[in-house]
C-alpha cells in the first residue's frame, strides 16, 4: 500500500541520516523489514525526489549514505504524526476562514518552512496519501470575528451580549450569555452556556449570532455543570431528558446500522427474522425524528409510543404532498 511505502521511505531517510559512514543493503533490508529489491526501489525513489543519496564500495560491499553537506535537521515527527497533522487539517476544512482552521494551517506551514526542499516535497506526498472530504457543513469564514470573540470570552470567562436569530420562529432576541464551551458537532459550531434570559443552560448556533459584544463582567461557571453529562443524552445538539428509544431496521439497513456508533448508549440485537434492533437512551428530539425518517420504510420505531406517533404523523404529512 502507498501509505506503507511512504512510511518505509521515511524510515529509510532517518536511517541514512543517522549514519554518516553508510549502511549496507542487507542491514537496510533488515531494519525496514523488507527484501533487498524493495530497498533498491526506495533508494531510487529518494534519489529521484532529490535526496542526495550516494553509494561507496568498501571491502567488496556497497554502503549507502547522504552526502556530508545534507542535514536532516531536527524533525521530531514520525510518519504517523505527519500524516495525522495533514489529516487533521482536512478535518477542519469546514471551518476554513476561522481561527481554528487557519491556526493549524499556520502551524503546518511553519513546519514546512523549517524543512529542506526534499523533506518538504516528501511530507507533501505523505499528506496527499490520506485525505478527508467533509460532508454537508456550514460556512464560517464570515463569522470569524464572532468565533474569535466567543473563544476569548470562554477562556477569560467573560459575559457576552448577543443578538440571536431563532431559526424556527424567525425572531431575533437580545440576551446575555456566560459562554462555557464552543462545540463543533455535525458540521456546525455551537456555544453552550448560561443564558441570563431563560435562567438555564442553553445551546446556541454560532452562525445565528447576528451581533456580539464582550462585556466587562466576569462569571464563574456553575460547578455542577458537566459538559459530558449535559451532552450525553443528545442525539444531535439539543439536550433533552433521555428516554429508551428502540428502532427496528430492515435487513437492507442492518449492515450499515451495525457498522457505526450512533450513540454511546446504543445496544444492538437481532430479532428472529434477521432484522436489527437498536436501543438507545437519548432525548426524543426533532433531530432524532429526522434521522429515523432518513431510512424511509427501512426503520420502524418500537418505543416510545410518542416518537412512533411523531414518525407516523410526519410520514402522513409527507405523503399528502404527493396525493393528487
Amino acid at each position: 500500500m502507498r501509505g506503507d511505502q511512504l512510511a518505509r521511505q521515511w524510515q529509510l531517510i532517518q536511517r541514512l541520516a543517522r549514519s554518516r559512514s553508510g549502511v549496507g543493503l542487507n542491514q537496510l533490508a533488515d531494519d525496514l523489514g523488507c527484501v533487498r529489491r524493495t530497498v533498491y526501489r526506495d533508494l531510487d525513489a529518494l534519489m529521484y525526489a532529490g535526496f542526495p543519496v550516494v553509494s561507496e564500495k568498501r571491502d567488496g560491499r556497497v554502503y549507502y549514505r547522504f552526502i556530508e553537506t545534507f542535514d536532516l535537521g531536527d524533525v521530531p515527527f514520525s510518519t504517523d504524526e505527519v500524516m495525522a497533522l495533514a489529516f487533521g487539517a482536512d478535518l477542519l476544512r469546514p471551518l476554513e476562514g476561522t481561527l481554528f482552521h487557519d491556526s493549524i494551517a499556520s502551524a503546518l506551514e511553519k513546519i514546512r518552512s523549517s524543512l529542506g526542499e526534499e523533506l518538504t516535497l516528501f511530507f507533501e506526498r505523505l499528506g496527499e496519501s490520506f485525505r478527508v472530504r467533509p460532508g454537508p457543513h456550514k460556512r464560517y469564514a464570515e463569522y470569524r470575528e464572532t468565533i474569535q470573540a466567543l473563544s476569548d470570552a470562554v477562556l477569560s470567562r467573560t459575559t457576552v451580549a448577543i443578538r440571536y436569530f431563532t431559526g424556527r420562529s424567525g425572531e431575533e432576541s437580545t440576551r446575555r450569555l456566560d459562554p462555557y464551551h464552543v462545540w463543533y458537532r455535525g458540521g456546525a459550531l455551537y456555544v453552550i452556556g448560561w443564558d441570563h434570559r431563560s435562567r438555564e443552560i442553553r445551546t446556541f448556533a454560532v452562525d445565528r449570532i447576528r451581533e456580539i459584544e464582550v462585556g466587562p463582567n466576569r462569571f464563574t461557571p456553575n460547578p455542577d455543570f458537566d459538559f459530558e453529562s449535559y451532552t450525553a443524552s443528545s442525539f444531535g445538539v439539543v439536550a433533552e431528558k433521555a428516554v429508551n428509544v428502540s428502532i427496528r431496521f430492515s435487513q437492507k439497513w442492518a449492515t450499515q446500522v451495525r457498522e457505526r456508533t450512533w450513540h454511546d448508549s446504543q445496544e444492538l440485537r437481532t430479532d428472529g427474522q434477521g432484522r436489527t434492533i437498536l436501543d438507545m437512551q437519548v432525548g426524543s428530539t426533532e433531530e432524532l425524528l429526522s434521522w429515523i425518517l432518513s431510512f424511509g420504510p427501512g426503520a420502524e420505531v418500537l418505543a416510545p409510543l410518542e416518537l412512533r406517533e411523531d414518525v407516523a404523523r410526519a410520514l402522513d404529512e409527507s405523503l399528502s404532498l404527493y396525493r393528487v
